[in-house]
């Protein structure tokens, strides 16, 4: 659950912008638990302990903890350290396991995660903690740069001039640059969350829960996407400076890590919709859940659960709410049975895999869409999916859905996203209405049911069944259209070639009628001159005769 702080400021969406950081010149308050897992590589955890000795972050605010995840030998702690430095030890294997045994020991208000080959230059948990000052629900990582100098004996004054060249870390840098600093509505932005260099605020970690110690790889996202859902805002920190000693396990091999990687976070991250491109098939966690009263009526309910399982978005699950446990059925007169309409719910969906029924509202909190919509109303087969787009492109935490409005009230829908609740439960004033803090922090807005396909018909479900017998009629319509354009585009063809012997007859006539033209232009001329001959010899045959 999401620990409500009085007075909290308010960001909207990521856009962190709206925050001060604590000044410079005011004393901080905020402890800080350096959480340092390490399996071996005593030189370079000696050389992150010395850094951290280093930190312009008051040192009685700051306790590191190295979780020593079963080293042979085992490791110790150097002469040159913080002074409030413990060494735990987790036998458990993996470095999830070693993170949550050193959280599990923190004290601090704000967990800062660093890998044990990560030199922290002086002033960067400084900068982290600047930030948390602000605001009790933020995320910050530094910028970590690769370095491929050999570790020193002792830590240099000049990490730079020793250090560099050194290559960012151009993924998390790209995605800071392409989304605004992650203020421009980021789809994604707890992809900032690295273990390397991140701190978060001990409250969020306590809300959003430890590491997933069953994935193999992927724990770093896996964690941010939950810290996301529990209301976090990702702020990218350039001034809190790293140097990671050597390159990371998946610098060295992207794409082996990353088919590793992706086989497990597909289940739990809803929000990596392209590892989720089954068009059929269960997550364990699904992109939304759909709330329903299931005391409504058999008839009623089943037209809008029916509705939804056959809709275009099947990652969802549908939690129907009633009195199941209580139950008794009277099975020598079921028709007679007050509370048949239960019955029948429940006979109907208990062995639906994406339906739950339950008593009580108990949603899965990694979920990142809840809607809540009345029995009896029946969404078209792309509604659900036109309203996720909607708070999706727009980065709404509500949409309120207008089915019906009367003198008896108005019946609604709320697509509601559950990050932006948790943040608003986080910031929520004395007597303030939930809605107008998710407002606050997210966006809400109304939309007309009937413009997004809901009714009160219940319509023929068409299914996979009828969409694959849709999609042969339209691959069997567009085999004929094709058809029919390869004859026309012969007959087109034949078209071509009659214009162009057409083209060239009229070329000959014209050749033709020129040389007719010449020759009647001739004879002309010709019979001119024979009329004129004619005349001339018959005036000189009447002058003769005349004389004599």
């Amino acid at each position: 659950m999401t620990t409500h702080v009085a007075g909290a400021a308010r960001v909207r969406g990521n856009d962190y912008r709206s925050l001060e950081p604590l000044p410079e010149d005011l004393v901080p308050e905020l402890t800080v638990s350096v959480v340092v897992p390490a399996y071996g590589g005593q030189d370079k955890l000696d050389l992150a302990l010395a850094g951290l000795a280093g930190q312009t972050y008051p040192a009685e605010l700051i306790e590191v903890i190295v979780v020593d995840n079963g080293s042979a030998p085992p490791l110790r702690l150097p002469a040159v350290r913080p002074e409030l430095t413990r060494l735990i030890v987790c036998g458990t294997p993996g470095r999830a396991n070693a993170r949550n045994a050193g959280l599990a020991a923190a004290t601090g208000d704000v967990i800062h995660w660093l890998d044990s080959d990560v030199v922290l230059t002086p002033g960067a948990i400084e900068a982290h903690m600047r930030w948390h000052h602000a605001a009790p629900y933020l995320v910050v990582t530094g910028y970590i740069r690769f370095t491929d100098a050999e570790p020193p004996g002792e830590l240099p004054d000049d990490l730079e001039g020793y250090f560099e060249p050194a290559a960012p870390h151009a993924w998390i840098v790209d995605l800071v640059e392409r989304t605004g600093g992650l203020t421009d509505n980021p789809q994604r932005p707890f992809s900032l969350h690295v273990g390397g260099a991140t701190s978060v605020n001990a409250r969020l970690v306590e809300a959003a829960g430890p590491m997933d110690d069953e994935l193999v790889l992927g724990q770093d996202t896996e964690m941010g996407y939950r810290l996301g859902q529990a209301g976090a805002v990702f702020v990218p920190e350039p001034s809190a400076r790293a140097y990671h000693l050597g390159p990371t396990m998946r610098m060295r091999g992207k794409q082996p890590i990353d088919r590793v990687s992706h086989a497990f976070v597909a289940d739990r991250i809803p929000a990596y919709r392209w590892l989720r491109g089954h068009p059929g098939r269960q997550w364990k966690v699904p992109y939304v859940t759909v709330v329903v009263d299931g005391t409504a009526g058999y008839d009623q309910v089943r037209a809008t659960v029916d509705a939804l399982l056959a809709g275009t978005v099947p990652d969802l699950s549908v939690l129907v709410l009633g009195p199941w446990d209580t139950l008794d059925r009277d099975r020598r007169a079921p028709l007679h049975d007050p509370g048949l309409d239960l019955v029948l719910v429940q006979g109907h969906y208990r062995h639906e895999g994406r339906v739950r029924l339950s008593a009580t509202e108990s949603v899965d909190p990694a979920v990142p869409f809840v809607l809540r919509l009345p029995p009896g109303w029946v969404p078209g087969e792309d509604s659900l999916a036109r309203l996720l787009d909607l708070a999706r492109d727009e980065g709404l935490g509500l949409v309120n859905v207008l089915l019906h409005e009367s003198s008896q009230g108005v019946a609604a829908a709320r697509l509601e996203r559950a990050s932006a609740f948790a943040r608003a439960r986080i910031v929520l004033a004395p007597g303030e209405d939930l809605d107008d803090a998710v407002d606050s922090v997210s966006g809400v807005t109304w939309v007309e049911g009937e413009t997004y396909g809901f009714t009160t018909e219940a319509g023929a479900l068409l299914g996979r069944r009828g969409a694959y017998r849709a999609r042969l009629e339209a691959q069997a319509e567009a085999a004929r259209l094709a058809k029919e354009a390869e004859r026309l585009r012969a007959q087109v063809a034949k078209w071509r070639d009659e214009a162009g012997r057409w083209r060239k007859s009229t070329v000959e006539l014209r050749r033709e009628v020129g040389t007719l033209r010449r020759q009647v232009a001739a004879a002309e001329r010709v019979q001119r001159s024979l009329r004129g001959l004619v005349s001339s010899t018959m005036k000189r045959a009447l002058r003769k005769g005349l004389r004599d």
